[in-house]
């Protein structure tokens, strides 16, 4: 595919961009896009990993988060702010991005001598969220993780140099299992945007109505459900021991960081009684170190 120059025009519904790096809605300003990448992603916040691996994930999850807030929080259309981003992307490429999070992103391709493809599967994702707002079983929320947050798991270990085929598969279980986490968390948050990442086929098995995640508190049979959902979190991060046991240096200690963040993720959610409806439970920053600590001890 043949780069967008740098002069191409915003797609309609989209703000043109007067200069170059002016972000075409206000929800990508790049300096609140990065702080709550920063805030949001634990491995990115340790600071004793090497300068130049913690620029690559500031810049891997600077890049999901623009896409994320293009696809949830905009205010002008945003299927064509995520036409607009793809362009970018594509321009990015070609060293001529608008955006200052995108010319990040040509740096780290050139690095890592990447593809569009990762990039290109997370803008899908988040076209998927403005046109799918249900999900009948688990293979059908499975695929939309391999667009949502598998591609991150493989730009973080290509970050490393570390990608090979089967730490890529093990990638994908926990970065499916970290998903999983997050929705969990934001039952209630994603209800409000009309969307319900549990699948179809659980509520079913659950009897669990959508009005039940309306409610103030959860059900017996919502909490039941919940804690079906993160017992299949928890089997699919169990992938990222043998993940962590098979890295080294830094790169070890960042991937144990992600582990063990979906574990206390999943730990708070347990703990908040799955009362998720009305609020979203995250774990602090002491009961991530503690997950990290456990997965590096159990990887050694």
């Amino acid at each position: 595919m043949t780069p967008a120059r740098s002069t191409a025009p915003a797609p309609a519904g989209v703000p043109e961009v007067d200069e170059p790096g002016a972000p075409p809605d206000a929800a990508l300003a790049p300096p609140a896009v990065l702080a709550k990448a920063r805030r949001e992603n634990f491995p990115v916040a340790l600071r004793f990993l090497p300068h130049e691996l913690r620029t690559r994930l500031e810049t891997i999850y600077g890049f999901a988060r623009l896409v994320d807030d293009a696809g949830d929080e905009a205010t002008s259309d945003r299927n064509a702010l995520l036409d607009w981003l793809e362009a970018d992307l594509h321009r990015a490429f070609a060293g001529e991005a608008q955006h200052p999070l995108l010319r990040r992103v040509t740096t780290l391709v050139r690095d890592l001598d990447a593809t569009p493809d990762p990039f290109l599967r997370l803008l899908e994702a988040n076209r998927l969220d403005q046109r799918v707002a249900r999900y009948e079983t688990w293979e059908e929320l499975a695929h939309y993780c391999t667009l949502s947050a598998n591609p991150v798991g493989e730009l973080v270990l290509a970050s490393l140099g570390m990608a090979t085929p089967e730490r890529v598969r093990a990638s994908d279980e926990v970065c499916t299992a970290l998903q999983l986490a997050e929705h969990l968390q934001d039952v209630g948050e994603d209800l409000g945007r009309g969307r319900i990442y549990l699948p179809q086929e659980d509520l079913d098995a659950f009897g669990v109505a959508e009005h039940d995640l309306r409610a103030q508190t959860p059900s017996p049979s919502v909490r039941r459900l919940l804690a079906f959902e993160c017992d299949r979190g928890r089997s699919l991060l169990a992938s990222g021991v043998p993940l962590v046991a098979s890295l080294h240096g830094p790169g070890r200690v960042a991937v144990a960081a992600y582990v063990g963040g979906g574990r206390a993720a999943f730990d708070a959610v347990q703990r908040s009684g799955y009362d998720v409806l009305r609020r979203s439970p995250a774990a602090g920053k002491l009961a991530r170190l503690r997950a990290t600590a456990a997965v590096l001890r159990e990887a050694s």
